[in-house]
């Protein structure tokens, strides 16, 4: 058996069938500095609460899966230097090493899943990285959402990836993504893309249908609702793209492969726009937490 550990908070939520959102702890570790990455974390943990709903920050501490984190356990979590981050591939590795690991989208799923949460609230999900019909770099994010049970609320892929192949691979993978409130999905800093959305919900109440009828179908994988970052905090994408391609080309040239490349790219565009996309990056991970705040409160009317 796993070593399954859920907050305190966690715990009474389940025992009164009080809603509960799943947080990946990445964005802790891996997508913000110190203290933004804490401060972001209490702040959308409290969105949450304030929609009505218990956050549930998922972690792997000293080999122990942690369903919600404790306040200490968070500040800890926001501090410490060496944590691995984990996905698919290395999640049960972690635990059984006793390692400590902040989880990606795809292990907060796999984690989610296994405590019997069905909503997740995160940032941007992973996707298919630009030249990747060279290097063969698609996240396993995608393949996660094909196969485990758990609607995933982002402001769409984030902007640094291939965007058309990795709507593509979930188009061939057989998950809805459901653009939230818009006909266009959303491009993580910006509102809006040049893609058009395959499928389009105006409330939570019709996401948690969608979740709750494709259950009683017996189809495998999760949903992605795409939930645009409020205008008022966007980024452009014209201003954003040049941006974002010379970061790609600082990458190519310090040969800087593998799971450091999100992180290294996030960094040198939060340079760029002298941190206008950290902010825009913290009000979009509120929003997303709100949105699935009100997806977890009506599946539990269901």
């Amino acid at each position: 058996m796993i070593d399954m550990v859920f907050s305190a908070e966690v715990t009474a939520a389940k025992a009164s069938g009080v809603p509960i959102v799943a947080l990946e702890s990445t964005i802790i570790t891996h997508g913000m500095p110190y203290p933004q990455n804490v401060e972001t974390a209490r702040r959308t943990e409290a969105a949450i609460r304030t929609e009505g709903a218990v956050p549930a920050t998922i972690a792997v501490l000293n080999g122990t899966l942690c369903i919600g984190l404790e306040t200490d356990q968070l500040d800890q979590l926001g501090q410490a230097e060496g944590v691995a981050k984990l996905s698919r591939a290395d999640l049960a590795a972690c635990i059984s090493s006793g390692g400590t690991g902040a989880t990606t989208v795809a292990a907060t799923m796999i984690a989610a899943h296994a405590a019997d949460i069905a909503v997740f609230a995160t940032g941007g999900i992973g996707g298919v990285h630009r030249g990747a019909e060279l290097s063969f770099d698609v996240s396993a994010d995608l393949q996660e959402l094909a196969q485990t049970p758990v609607t995933v609320v982002a402001a769409g892929a984030k902007a640094i990836l291939d965007l058309p192949k990795t709507w593509e691979v979930l188009e061939t993978l057989g998950v809805p993504v459901i653009a939230y409130g818009q006909d266009m999905l959303p491009a993580f800093w910006s509102t809006t893309s040049e893609f058009h959305a395959p499928l389009r919900m105006d409330t939570a109440e019709d996401i948690a249908k969608a979740h709750q009828a494709r259950k009683a179908l017996g189809v495998p994988g999760g949903q992605l609702v795409a939930n645009p970052i409020p205008q008022t905090h966007e980024i452009p994408h014209d201003t954003l793209s040049p941006l974002i391609e010379q970061a790609l080309t600082e990458a190519e040239t310090a040969k800087i492969t593998g799971k450091s490349v999100t992180p290294f790219l996030l960094q040198r565009i939060f340079e760029l726009t002298d941190g206008k996309s950290l902010e825009a990056n913290i009000q979009l991970v509120l929003n997303n937490a709100r949105l699935a705040s009100r997806i977890a409160t009506e599946l539990c009317k269901e």
